[in-house]
């Protein structure tokens, strides 16, 4: 029985991720893709596969390095992902700050991804892969996905199979069922939506996780469609969700941190502090999103408006965990 492709992506990623040297294609063939025969069709199958999931993996940011796979013989072609172009700095946060974490935990402890980790895990241990468990920590995600839907959309997006689940807008008085090819999960604005072709209306949606009011349900067989070619989830969602206010911000960041709010940086003035300011742009909402996750690394300067945000989600988490 084929594995859903979302594992397999989880499983490529952890070998790469933790993997000491460069892993040669022979090597992550039989420990990610095992299903495809070698052989005729079969090794056109996992060559169209390979490519895919490379591509997939450097869509959500993973940087994959080709080099030697064998000491003796420079064209032995090997794969890794580098550690020190995905991970973070060590963030220290004060105790009261340390609530903050509880952002990172949600998505990681999800019953979902901890599986398919664990599955990965064993599966390439057994395939006598050395693997590198300090390596993976950068793997974490850092946002909350605890809506009840998420799980279930997850696992319908790596296996294609069509959903169905009551809707409730904001417009409406009562919830509607919606029929969705769901083709990927994306936030937005700091919240969650499924990106999928809406059955019913012939067309590509966004629906907001949020806003489904009951249980997301699985229907039909595996592979039951194909995502467009050239699909950017994340694009089609940031162009059919609505718009939220964009701000212009300074934000004091530590050195050596706050990696995301540097990528937005319009400009970086240092000075002898070990500090940094950053002038950045973008929705109030993914703003703090990138704040929170750097902890005590980052301090807003202005707008008011992005420092009330931070600062009431901080105390909403406190509360949470008091």
């Amino acid at each position: 029985m084929a594995q859903p492709r979302a594992e397999r992506l989880m499983n490529l990623h952890i070998l790469l991720l933790g993997a000491k040297r460069f892993i040669s294609k022979d090597a992550i063939r039989d420990a990610c893709y095992a299903e495809y025969p070698r052989g005729g069709t079969g090794d056109e199958a996992f060559e169209r596969a390979f490519e895919r999931d490379k591509d997939a993996l450097r869509q959500i940011g993973a940087v994959i390095e080709v080099g030697s796979a064998d000491a003796l013989f420079d064209d032995e072609i090997g794969y890794r992902i580098p550690t020190e172009q995905t991970s973070l700095p060590e963030i220290r946060f004060e105790s009261d700050e340390a609530a903050v974490l509880g952002l990172a935990a949600q998505v990681w402890q999800q019953a979902t991804l901890a599986k398919a980790t664990g599955r990965a895990l064993a599966k390439l241990k057994g395939q006598g892969v050395e693997i590198d468990p300090s390596r993976l920590e950068v793997v974490a995600p850092s946002i909350t996905a605890d809506e009840p839907a998420f799980e279930p959309l997850w696992d319908a997006v790596g296996k294609r199979r069509q959903v169905s689940f009551p809707y409730q807008r904001a417009d409406e008085t009562e919830p509607t069922t919606r029929r969705v090819q769901p083709w990927g999960l994306a936030r937005s604005s700091g919240r969650w939506y499924v990106v999928g072709h809406d059955v019913d209306r012939g067309a590509e949606r966004v629906f907001r996780l949020s806003r489904i009011v009951g249980p997301v349900r699985a229907t039909g067989k595996s592979g039951a469609y194909d995502v467009p070619p050239g699909t950017d989830v994340r694009s089609v969602a940031r162009r059919l969700t609505p718009s939220f206010p964009t701000v212009r911000a300074e934000v004091r960041v530590r050195q050596g941190t706050g990696v995301g709010l540097r990528r937005r940086a319009e400009s970086v003035a240092s000075d002898a502090s070990g500090w940094d300011t950053l002038v950045v742009e973008g929705p109030l909402q993914e703003l703090a999103d990138e704040v929170l996750t750097s902890g005590s690394g980052a301090v807003v300067l202005g707008p008011q408006a992005l420092r009330d945000e931070v600062v009431s989600r901080l105390r909403s988490i406190v509360e949470a965990h008091a």
